[in-house]
């Protein structure tokens, strides 16, 4: 194979390759905006304000939603802290510590006890307000994974693109006659 030959297919494949990695860095980001916009968008939605002072006190909560007290809640980080460190924490002390489906078997099988009842309607709402926040987190971190993914592919469309360049640059350096990977003795029937 003539080396000419060889170093068009590899340079023809470079630039195939950046520009894969550049569409693919644009639907990333693409992704990523997406992704965090309507998060916040979802959350902000909800005027949801993350709580402070003695409502955050408990050494259960605190190194969690301290840097966050005050604040309206419109990103997943946000979201996961109250979700794990605000309202996990309250259900565990509603029916001392047992989870939803513990207490609902429970008030299933005393139908007339109203504590039972009041404590399945809290975790019930607890949990579903809970597992909605973690959605909304995972989403969130969705799209913060896009945004890292979509920087390292632009940066290998960066690179790929320079070797493209060199590789169009040493293509017009080639002799047209040159073999690619060729033994002595096919070199000297070629002269």
């Amino acid at each position: 194979m003539r080396r000419r030959t060889f170093d068009s297919l590899l340079t023809a494949g470079g630039l195939v390759t950046t520009i894969v990695l550049a569409v693919a860095g644009v639907l990333l980001f693409v992704g990523y905006n997406f992704a965090t916009s309507n998060v916040r968008s979802q959350l902000s939605q909800q005027h949801i304000t993350m709580p402070a002072g003695p409502a955050i006190a408990d050494p259960a909560i605190k190194p969690y939603l301290s840097k966050y007290a005050g604040q309206q809640m419109t990103n997943g980080a946000q979201a996961e802290a109250y979700a794990n460190h605000f309202i996990a924490v309250h259900l565990k002390e509603v029916a001392g510590g047992k989870t939803y489906s513990e207490v609902s078997t429970l008030s299933r099988l005393n139908p007339e006890d109203a504590t039972l009842q009041g404590q399945v309607q809290t975790l019930f709402r607890g949990e579903t307000l809970r597992g909605l926040l973690l959605n909304a987190y995972a989403f969130w971190k969705v799209g913060q994974i896009a945004l890292i993914a979509g920087i390292g592919a632009f940066a290998a469309a960066g690179v790929m693109a320079l070797l493209t360049i060199l590789g169009f640059w040493h293509l017009r350096r080639v002799s047209p006659t040159e073999e690619f990977l060729a033994t002595p003795m096919e070199v000297s029937r070629v002269a």
